[in-house]
């Protein structure tokens, strides 16, 4: 589906943006509209086949999409990364930490590792990748806007109690550093989509996904541009004055509908 957007050509003219995941899915959405209103943008990944076809997508003729390898759970990967992007793009003046992943799992089934390595990569990744844009760019740069993708997290996320925990922790990341760094003139934000149809919902079945379809207000799943738009929005000088703030981009998701099935208890089993 097209979606519209109501930005001035030239809105990111001149800056620099860091999008980490950004080879499929909202990453390369996002990636996209930035360079189309006249971004550098450099598009970091674990898999640097991925985000290189990216950038040669959105830039063809090569200077305004950098694709590097980056593993934003290996803080020396990040640190490697953000330095090469400010030495070849210029100072960073956006921060976009898409790069995230989970699976679907009941809390009981769920192991002490795979707990670990969801929070090491959707709460501690982000964290490295903050920490180095803004240690090593933003701070002595001048500022800039970093905005973070987390996920519905207001009614817990019963079934992927490994992401709900690290994304929890990424939003009140984010209302922190909204205040610490303010006198930096850094905006930190954040976006909570719903469910979006992405690549990543392959490893689904097709009944869970028209589960959650049921369960949105919109009986429909968002696409990857309409959470893109959110995110530039927040990046561009129109939220001059928002930080702190985490939009939700979820059809209304997060208000209603069943979205983990509850059985009647035993009836022989201890009262609850």
């Amino acid at each position: 589906m097209e979606t519209p957007t109501p930005f001035a050509p030239g809105l990111f003219e001149g800056r620099t943006c860091v999008v980490t995941g950004g080879g499929t899915g909202i990453g390369l959405a996002t990636a996209r509209g930035l360079v189309t209103l006249g971004a550098r943008v450099a598009l970091l990944g674990r898999r640097l086949e991925v985000v290189e076809r990216a950038a040669r997508t959105l830039d063809p003729e090569g200077g305004r999409a950098l694709a590097l390898r980056c593993d934003t759970r290996e803080p020396p990967s990040c640190e490697e990364a953000v330095l090469r992007v400010r030495e070849t793009l210029g100072p960073i003046r956006v921060l976009v930490n898409n790069a995230g992943g989970q699976f679907p799992s009941s809390a009981e089934a769920l192991s002490p590792r795979g707990f670990e390595a969801v929070v090491r990569n959707n709460l501690l990744g982000t964290w490295n990748m903050t920490r180095e844009v803004a240690t090593r760019s933003m701070i002595p740069d001048g500022g800039g806007a970093i905005v973070n993708v987390t996920a519905n997290v207001e009614r817990g996320f019963p079934g992927m109690v490994h992401t709900g925990s690290a994304r929890a922790g990424v939003e009140n990341m984010t209302r922190t550093l909204a205040v610490e760094w303010v006198r930096h003139r850094i905006r930190v934000n954040a976006v909570a989509p719903g469910s979006i149809r992405t690549e990543g919902l392959a490893q689904y079945p097709e009944a869970g996904i028209e589960f959650v379809r049921r369960a949105t207000p919109m009986k429909r799943l968002g696409t990857p541009e309409e959470v893109a738009w959110a995110l530039i929005f927040l990046c561009s000088d129109a939220a001059s004055f928002i930080t702190g703030a985490t939009l939700a981009v979820d059809g209304a998701q997060r208000l209603w509908g069943e979205t983990w099935p509850i059985p009647d208890p035993d009836p022989q089993g201890p009262p609850a």
